[in-house]
């Protein structure tokens, strides 16, 4: 049987959902094995999911960090940091990236990165996604982390992000050759329009898809390794 971490109504960080509890550790026989799971509360979703003991490591499942690491993460927020690309699916895979391996300053880098882009030009729907639930799995984490109510940490998180009278904080942007960061219904509309102009035949029509298709489906929640009840 697997060796538990966390203790039953402990909080702990899920990257790929939220802050939540453990509210009960149990077994599950499956052919013949006794399998230890984790039952986690996630009160932004207000859901529950069952995790194998075994793979709460892998997937990023960790306590919540003392007051000290929550106030470095604060303060990285103000930092400079290195140019970004313009390419939003490029830049999406990064913090993806980043969110699943789930320390509280991935986090906090995502909500600095996606905030200050935000600021040159507007997100792409998924990103702006990232960028919110990045920010609340921030929000949550430091709040308990630092006793302090959730309040109080959103208003300091947004200080910290644009103090009164800076300027913003990108070095540089890496422009791409082909810079796809636009929202998603503007790809949609730019390929619909770009159908038009060639052949009308149905072979055409068929072909004409959202480029960013295929990133739909890797958004960035892990459900595939959990069970959601």
């Amino acid at each position: 049987m697997s060796e538990t971490n966390f203790q039953i109504e402990q909080k702990v960080v899920y990257p790929s959902q939220g802050v939540g509890v453990v509210k009960e550790i149990f077994t599950k026989n499956f052919k013949g094995v006794d399998i230890p799971y984790y039952k986690i509360y996630i009160e932004s979703s207000d859901m529950i999911v069952m995790i194998p003991v075994d793979k709460a490591e892998g997937l990023g499942i960790r306590p919540i960090v003392s007051a000290e690491e929550a106030q470095k993460a604060l303060d990285l927020l103000s930092d400079d940091f290195e140019p970004i690309t313009s390419d939003w699916k490029l830049r999406y895979q990064m913090n993806l990236d980043l969110l699943k391996k789930g320390t509280i300053s991935d986090i906090a880098a995502i909500v600095r990165c996606l905030y200050n882009r935000s600021k040159i030009k507007e997100l792409p729907i998924l990103e702006r996604k990232l960028y919110d639930n990045a920010k609340k799995l921030l929000e949550d984490e430091v709040s308990i982390a630092m006793d302090k109510p959730l309040k109080e940490v959103e208003s300091t998180i947004h200080t910290k992000l644009e103090p009164p009278g800076a300027a913003i904080k990108v070095k540089k942007i890496i422009e791409d050759e082909d810079d796809e960061d636009d929202s998603l219904m503007d790809d949609v509309n730019s390929d619909s329009k770009s159908s038009r102009s060639r052949d009308n035949s149905d072979d055409d029509d068929s072909d004409d898809q959202d480029e960013a298709g295929d990133m739909s489906n890797d958004d960035y929640d892990d459900g595939a390794d959990d069970e959601e009840f």
